[in-house]
This record gives structure tokens, C-alpha cells and sequence, in this order.
């Protein structure tokens, strides 16, 4: 590090883009700091996977007592929300602290306050100004916010994850994870839910023939969906609020979300004036080793632009790769592995590697789809909404799934070593799966 320099690194943003690298690249004596105007964890934990899993869990529940009902005495389980988000609180305020603690204690310094670019090598955080030999912009993404009438009216996901009390009549507008995840949960939990979505397709990165089972399924569970909706504003309406969609049509409701994406953070970062390259609905352009326009600042995490699922695990990958090309361990390229992708909907849906869609329309690849329903270990809890599909190349590799049950998520995490390593017959007859269990059962299917 050159001398002048307060830090060898510097981190724009506390999320997984940047812990999860920091920590190991403080482990290798160099001199880091992060600096975070927010929730230190970022979205993840605060406001997103863990959060959601948290408030999920019951809804997971409930479905699996509703598939086994015959076999169990009593009445069906419902979902006490207050005592649910009290328990979602109880294990999710301590993450930020927590994570903190974990980067002090690896000798990182650990900035509030809002970060701003001055120069290539310099961060001013609330008029105090840091300077660091390498910069790493980390500040993932923001929901994005309908530019409509009334939109200040409307709500975003952070807001849904912590209702202390849930309204009657939830209108959401969108069709992506968010939408279709809070849409199970807030009807799972006694809520007369809308979906407003833009066109005729929700979840659309997913296979569709599974996305439309998911949907029936919320539908007979009373979900409304207004297909091809045109939002076009938000009003009071006494002590309620109304939807105007359509041409001329009202909807009454007592909640709104708006769940219609997120966007990059590159707004207010000094990316202009230092001449770091970026997209406002794409991200920061980035090389193949995460680096930016400006040579010794990179980027790590939901804010680059990338064709890689913007998750968690994506952002952990890059940040440890970060580790080591930053401390010098490597220079080699980023190389992503399979990602694994999941709808967290009742039943989930699972994907990772080429997808079924592109492999039906090239000839490269095998498609093999199976009803799952008749399978002994999907009868075991009686799961009626249950279909696999694998993608082979020509060599007999698999190279893609998809799964939707209530199973999907072990299934697709089972089946990523094949996929990624592209595991021949007999490598992987020599993998032995514990017996009964999901992982057994779908391993036998390659």
C-alpha cells in the first residue's frame, strides 16, 4: 500500500458483496475499512432471505399439514402474524450487530455514514474524507418506486417484512419473486391478496409450465390476478385506498406494494465525476475481474451489471473472489460455477444450469420431464403439485434442472454437484445419498 493511503481496500456498502470478502482479505494483513449508511448485512439479512425464510417458515408448515390432514387429528394450523414477525424480529435484529462484530474483530474498521466518490482513491463519508489505494463498490439494490400518481401511497418489500399488524386487503403490483413470494405468505396468512401484474406472465426467469401451476394453486387458494393490470395511480379513498388500472377500472384496497423490481444503487456514489461506467437499470460495468472503468476500483455483488442470477450466493462468490485477486493469492478471471435459483412460493420452484426453455429449442440438449406426484418419496407427504425436469447434453451429462414441489429447493441443491462438475454415470453411482430422503430419491434419477 502506498503510504498516503489510509486503507489498502475500501467497501462501498455492508452486504454479502462485501463481508463475506472483507473479513478473509483483513485475514491477509491488509488494511480494510467498509463503510455503510444502513443496516450493516445489507438487504440479505435485514430485509430480504433471511427475513422472508423467517416469515415463511409457518406458511411451509401449514402446507405440509394440509397435504398429510388424513393421516393427523385436530384442526388446521393458522398463522398468528403478530407472534410471527415477533419471531422474525427475535432472530433478525441481532444479524447487524453480529456481522459487525465479526469484521471488527478481524481488524476491519467499520465506517457509518454515507460514502460518496471524490476521486478514484478517495470516499467522503459525511464530510470526513478516506482514502484508499483499492475501492469496491458493493451498495447492491434499492426497490424500485412507480412513477404514477399517488405513488407515495404505495409500499415496498422492506416495508411488508416488517407489518406489525396485517391488513385485510393486500394489493401487490408486479410479478417477480417478490411479489409472488409475499403473495403466498400474506395469503397463507389470512389476507384477501391481489396481484397486479404488468403483462400475463409472473416469475418469468423461471419455467413457465411450472410458474402456471404455482399460480392455479394461489388462485384456488384466493388470490385474484389482474393480467396485463396498467396501473395507473393511487388514491385515498376515505380510510382505505384505491388501484386505478386498466381503462377506467378501481380497486379498493387497504395495502399496497409496490413490487415492480429493484434497481441498481449508483445514484448519489460519485460514479460520474470519477468516470466508473454504469447503467441505471443494469448496473456498473464490470471486466472478468470485477473491475470497473477505473482500474483500481471494482464492483462485487446485485449492483454490477451481469448476466449471473443477482442473489445472495452470487454476490458471496464474487466477494470471496475479490479476496483473493485483491491480497495478490490469484490473478485469474472470475469463473461462476452453477447457480442455483429459487422461487420461495407454496410449492417452490428450482432451477440451476441451461434452462428447460432454451434446451427444448436446441438440439444439443435432452429434455426429461417426470410427473412426481406417483414418486414414493413425494407420496410420503402426499405433495400433489410435483414435476421435474432435466437437461442432458449430447454426452449424457446433466447440465440443467428445474423442479417444482415442496421438495425443489433440496432437489436442485442435490443435483448441482452433477451439473456443475458434469459428472459421469459412474461418478456419480459412486456418490451414496442418506437413505429414504429427497437426496436419495432424486439422485437415483441420473
Amino acid at each position: 500500500m502506498a503510504t498516503n493511503y489510509d486503507y489498502d481496500v475500501l467497501y462501498l456498502g455492508a452486504g454479502h458483496g462485501t463481508f463475506d470478502g472483507a473479513i478473509p482479505l483483513a485475514g491477509t494483513g491488509k488494511k480494510v475499512a467498509v463503510v455503510e449508511a444502513e443496516a450493516i448485512g445489507g438487504t440479505c439479512p435485514n430485509w430480504g432471505c433471511n427475513a422472508k425464510i423467517a416469515l415463511d417458515a409457518p406458511v411451509a408448515l401449514t402446507r405440509e399439514q394440509e397435504r398429510i390432514k388424513d393421516q393427523l387429528n385436530g384442526e388446521q394450523l393458522t398463522i398468528n402474524w403478530t407472534a410471527n414477525m415477533a419471531r422474525k424480529h427475535s432472530i433478525i435484529d441481532v444479524l447487524p450487530g453480529a456481522i459487525e462484530g465479526l469484521m471488527t474483530s478481524a481488524g476491519i474498521d467499520v465506517i457509518k455514514g454515507y460514502g460518496k466518490l471524490t476521486d478514484p482513491h478517495t470516499v467522503e463519508v459525511d464530510g470526513e474524507k478516506k482514502t484508499a489505494d483499492k475501492i469496491v463498490i458493493a451498495t447492491g439494490l434499492t426497490p424500485h418506486k412507480l412513477n404514477i400518481p399517488g405513488t407515495e401511497l404505495a409500499h415496498n418489500s422492506k416495508d411488508f417484512l416488517a407489518l406489525s399488524h396485517l391488513p385485510k386487503r393486500i394489493t401487490i403490483v408486479g410479478g417477480g419473486y417478490i411479489a409472488m413470494e409475499f403473495a403466498t405468505i400474506a395469503n397463507a396468512a389470512g389476507a384477501d391478496v391481489t396481484v397486479m401484474l404488468h403483462s400475463d406472465v409472473a416469475l418469468r426467469p423461471f419455467y413457465q409450465p411450472f410458474v402456471k401451476k404455482v399460480l392455479v394453486d394461489l388462485q384456488r387458494r384466493g388470490v385474484h390476478f389482474v393480467k396485463n393490470s396498467n396501473v395507473r395511480g393511487f388514491k385515498k379513498d376515505g380510510d382505505a385506498l384505491a388501484v386505478e388500472y386498466g381503462e377506467n377500472d378501481t380497486l379498493a384496497t387497504d395495502w399496497i406494494l409496490d413490487a415492480t423490481g429493484r434497481i441498481p444503487n449508483v445514484h448519489g456514489l460519485g460514479l460520474e465525476e470519477v468516470g466508473v461506467k454504469f447503467d441505471e437499470r443494469h448496473g456498473i460495468d464490470v471486466n472478468d475481474h470485477l473491475q470497473t472503468s477505473v482500474e483500481n476500483i471494482y464492483a462485487s455483488g446485485d449492483v454490477i451489471n451481469s448476466k449471473q442470477p443477482k442473489l445472495t450466493p452470487t454476490a458471496i462468490f464474487e466477494s470471496t473472489y475479490l479476496t483473493g485477486l485483491l491480497s495478490g493469492q490469484s490473478d485469474a478471471p472470475i469463473d461462476f460455477p452453477a447457480v442455483g435459483t429459487n422461487a420461495f412460493t407454496s410449492p417452490r420452484i428450482s432451477e440451476a444450469g441451461v434452462s428447460v426453455a432454451d434446451a427444448e429449442n436446441d438440439d444439443n440438449y435432452k429434455v426429461v420431464k417426470t410427473d412426481l406426484k406417483d414418486d414414493w418419496y413425494y407420496q410420503v407427504d402426499n405433495d400433489a403439485i410435483a414435476e421435474r425436469a432435466l437437461v442432458f447434453d449430447k454426452e449424457g451429462h446433466l447440465v440443467g434442472a428445474s423442479e417444482v414441489s415442496s421438495h425443489a429447493v433440496e432437489s436442485i441443491n442435490t443435483l448441482l454437484p452433477a451439473i456443475e462438475f458434469k459428472l459421469s454415470k459412474e461418478q456419480i453411482g459412486r456418490i451414496i445419498q442418506i437413505f429414504p430422503s429427497v437426496a436419495s430419491d432424486v439422485w437415483a434419477t441420473i
